[in-house]
């Protein structure tokens, strides 16, 4: 299977968000690109609430997933769409982060919502607190793709390697990690860490990504990492975006999942302990 990861600068407009990403989606199609996916919060980043609140929809009224269902029906290919900020019915108000996994006929093959919150203090200036906006997520989700046994995960889930291992254990063959990451943070641990659980489950790691500082009209903006990586179940970096929006190509090969997983079989290795 050939993949492409959709590497994004989006700002808070999600129509414009949406046309950008259609765009790099024709390019991968173009290229042969039979699964393609896109980074956290594809529709939209925004450090503003209230904007927020304006322009993010429930998931059945959500202009970008509805039309990104047509473009993947369109196209005949598996879609990540990486994740959505989203509406809920919650009492409190908070939205949801949720990544969806897109069949060839457009249909919702699963669904996702981020389990675990980034909050955070990076620097003094530099302070996330997800939760008070986003509620979390408390179901793993492992979907078949046919070609694939896919599990899904978004960003900060990246920093718990015991979500990974129950994927690989329940039979994940690529793990997908899209992702907004934080600059700061970024540099020092992002690819150590995706390398560090494609290593630890003997999964393909696909980790789009966004990328540099993300203009807002109504909020200060931030800034993201970048390097939208794919990770071989050995251990390899297969591609490595840089830092410019576009699209990466990556060959997956699944005989490499057996032939990790066959070589150092640690899934199988578990034992009981006590303490501390």
């Amino acid at each position: 299977m050939r993949a492409a990861l959709i590497q994004l600068n989006v700002t808070d407009d999600p129509a414009a968000n949406l046309a950008a990403v259609q765009g790099f989606i024709r390019q991968a199609v173009e290229a042969g690109a039979g699964f393609v996916l896109t980074p956290e919060m594809t529709n939209c980043l925004s450090s503003s609430r209230d904007h927020q609140r304006a322009i993010f929809r429930r998931e059945e009224e959500d202009e970008t997933l509805a039309a990104l269902r047509d473009t993947a029906r369109e196209h005949g290919i598996w879609l990540l769409i990486g994740s959505l900020g989203l509406l809920t019915q919650d009492g409190d108000g908070r939205f949801a982060n949720r990544s969806f996994l897109i069949a060839p006929d457009g249909a919702i093959a699963a669904r996702y919502d981020k389990i675990h919150m980034f909050d955070v203090n990076v620097s003094e200036t530099e302070v996330y607190r997800e939760s008070a906006a986003y509620r979390p997520g408390a179901q793993a989700v492992l979907a078949d793709a046919g070609w694939a046994r896919i599990g899904l995960t978004v960003c900060y889930d990246l920093r718990f390697p015991q979500l990974y291992r129950r994927l690989a254990q329940g039979g994940a063959q690529v793990i997908t990690i899209p992702a907004a990451f934080n600059h700061i943070t970024g540099a020092a641990h992002w690819e150590t860490l995706v390398r560090a659980r494609a290593i630890e489950t003997g999964c393909f790691v696909l980790a789009p990504a966004q990328t540099g500082f993300h203009a807002e009209a109504h909020g200060k903006g931030r800034r993201t990492h970048g390097h939208s990586l794919a990770v071989a179940p050995w251990g390899e970096i297969l591609a490595d975006a840089g830092t410019e929006p576009g699209v990466t190509l990556v060959e997956l090969d699944l005989t490499q999942v057996d032939k990790a997983r066959n070589r150092v079989p640690s899934l199988s290795h578990d034992r009981e302990f006590t303490g501390p």
